[in-house]
């Protein structure tokens, strides 16, 4: 009752360029017993820039063929940009491009367009103002049209708290939902995303709280482990760092029947071993 998938840009990421075109991907993942992925056009369609311009209907046409042959779903189609960019005409062209990525997820049948939350400024960094309630405000105003343009399509947005970013745990999410009122409003729930050195030691109880306040939003999940990397953390394939996902899978098999739950950080190496892992903890809970 757990639907595993893969980011379409790890698969073959090692291999020569014949292998990591979106076709030869999408055959690879399928081959790994994967069923959905998180596509992502910039990182496996190499030589375009792919603007509002590129996000054309016949482009979620041909994209979906490639995927229906492969009997795979698209359960995230990324548009990771800042939305919290210090400069308004940079905001017009993110809005733009977020637009056109929802368009073309309409005609593709992806499960949500994803996005992270951003920082207040052009290097997408976290800084002394990343957490402040100004860049939360600036978030949502920028954030709105895009969730009106995706009811107007009948598509999901959702966003991914990330301990680096503007929304960073379960009740800055909450104030973006209770900020827009749109059920096309949805949530990423990365647990790991949520950790940092300061909080590692009650990881559980931040789990259990994004888990508890969020759930009826939680559309995708994402998983990945992690280990300690000097002053911060160092994201790693499922079930090879210190990540426990007990309570994260009693939560799915429970409450979240089928959702799509996508691995990250894998490599050719060991994208199939960190499924197997996965599915096999979800089947004995």
């Amino acid at each position: 009752m757990i639907q595993l998938g893969v980011r379409l840009h790890d698969v073959n990421a090692s291999l020569g360029a014949e292998y990591q075109t979106m076709e030869a991907r999408a055959k690879k993942a399928r081959e790994e017993g994967f069923s959905c992925v998180h596509l992502a056009f910039a990182k496996v369609i190499k030589g375009v820039t792919f603007d509002d311009c590129a996000l054309t209907e016949g482009l979620a046409k041909y994209t979906r063929h490639v995927f229906e042959k492969e009997n795979l779903d698209v359960a995230v189609l990324g548009c990771y940009l800042n939305l919290a960019h210090p400069d308004p005409v940079q905001i017009k062209e993110f809005q733009s491009r977020y637009f056109g990525s929802i368009r073309v997820a309409s005609l593709l049948g992806a499960s949500v367009v994803g996005t992270e939350t951003g920082a207040p400024n052009a290097r997408y960094k976290m800084d002394e103002n990343t957490h402040s309630k100004e860049a939360l405000e600036t978030f949502i105003a920028n954030l709105a049209p895009v969730v009106e343009c995706a009811e107007h399509y009948g598509v999901s947005v959702a966003i991914e708290p990330v301990w680096k970013h503007i929304v960073y745990n379960a009740d800055r999410a909450l104030q973006v939902i209770d900020a827009i009122k749109s059920k096309n409003l949805r949530i990423i729930f990365d647990p790991v995303n949520l950790l940092y050195p300061g909080n590692i030691d009650r990881k559980e109880e931040v789990f259990a709280d994004a888990m508890e306040k969020l759930g009826d939003r939680i559309a995708v999940v994402h998983l990945k482990d992690y280990v300690p990397d000097g002053d911060d953390l160092k994201s790693i394939a499922a079930g090879t760092g210190d990540m426990d996902y007990h309570g994260i899978m009693k939560f799915i098999k429970a409450r979240k029947p089928y959702i799509q739950a996508t691995l990250e950080n894998t490599t050719n190496e060991n994208a199939v071993q960190a499924r197997e892992f996965l599915q096999r903890l979800h089947d004995e809970i």
